[in-house]
């Protein structure tokens, strides 16, 4: 009871990223808080989920399986959430902002009246008070997220209501094992006992899924265009650039909009979260939401022709020029340094 717990999204097997990183933030969490981390893996033929999970310091894995929930849908995952969740009483529930995630929180969180925050960057413990009534709250999870467009960093808190829930995106997090040997308590929930027929209303009756060709997210150096590159010709420069460093390629959503890059290479709030050892942004003016994607990178260089870019605040090196004067050289001296 008051426990955190974290919903673990599983495709063929495999516990996702997002749910690691959300497992490793939760833990941190708990132990600020003193209480345990908890998590929920639903599907079929989940054997030995619990050695995916466990090392990242969860304390009781409920596990709810069956033939029928092979593949996520949204009707029986949503009360197998609701009932354990109205059993145990966490205190914070958190789930991924993927296409599982953004459809099973609301639906958990308008049952359960408890207030549900999306795409959270950030995640914090602290106090609140009251100012209209003086009274005091401790222990609140800050919930903290870009808000109106993206001109304010916002905190979010639920006083009252239970679980405090919010969704986070990929790569917001960092994953990291708490313990490889951890030893948490493994409970086999019955899933009939909490699904009916009619969840079952709607069935899969084939199911596609096309994976991404673009494995920015892993890439450690990238080479990202803004709006301020031009055209979708002088962005064929940072893929030139990106050949001979080894990179991927990755773009601002106005250059996505523009028709500069797919939305695959999407950088930023409403695209990919990235950590590259090395970040390159080309003509990328550094609004926040695009800065909330990619400012954990270990080493920023940006080339603008506006010395006064709010992405240059970051930077950690600043070429101050035009995309197609700047990276030729770039790729010219780099190939004699490396003759």
């Amino acid at each position: 009871m008051n426990n955190i717990i974290v919903f673990c999204e599983i495709e063929d097997g495999k516990v996702q990223d997002v749910s690691l990183e959300l497992l490793t933030k939760g833990r941190k969490l708990a132990n600020e808080l003193g209480c345990k981390l908890e998590a929920l893996a639903i599907g079929h033929k989940l054997d030995g989920i619990e050695k995916q999970i466990f090392p990242f310091g969860v304390d009781t894995l409920y596990v709810a399986e069956d033939p029928r929930l092979e593949h996520y849908l949204t009707l029986p995952y949503t009360s197998i959430t609701v009932k354990l969740f109205e059993e145990q009483k966490p205190q914070i529930a958190l789930m991924g902002a993927t296409t599982v995630g953004r459809d099973l929180g609301p639906r958990v969180s308008s049952a359960l009246h408890s207030g549900l925050t999306a795409d959270c960057t950030e995640l914090e413990i602290g106090p609140h008070t009251e100012t209209k009534t003086n009274k005091t709250y401790e222990n609140l999870l800050y919930q903290i997220r870009p808000a109106f467009g993206g001109n304010i960093i916002a905190t979010i808190i639920n006083p009252d209501c239970r679980p405090q829930m919010a969704t986070v995106r990929e790569g917001v997090m960092k994953k990291e094992i708490y313990d490889p040997n951890y030893k948490g308590q493994l409970v086999k929930l019955d899933a009939k006992k909490y699904l009916n027929d009619s969840d079952f209303v709607v069935r899969i009756i084939e199911r596609q899924m096309e994976k991404s060709k673009v494995n920015i997210k892993n890439a450690s150096i990238i080479v990202a265009g803004g709006y301020g590159v031009g055209s979708k010709e002088n962005f064929q420069l940072l893929y030139e650039l990106a050949e001979v460093l080894g990179a991927e390629v990755g773009a601002s959503r106005a250059a996505v909009d523009a028709g500069y890059a797919e939305h695959d290479r999407q950088i930023g709030q409403t695209g990919v979260t990235v950590r590259p050892k090395l970040y390159i942004a080309c003509g990328i003016s550094g609004q926040i939401q695009h800065i909330a994607g990619m400012q954990e990178s270990s080493m920023i260089i940006s080339i603008n022709s506006d010395p006064y870019a709010p992405i240059n605040k970051i930077a950690d090196y600043v070429i101050t020029g035009n995309i197609e004067d700047v990276i030729p050289k770039m790729i010219k001296y780099y190939k004699q340094n490396t003759k």
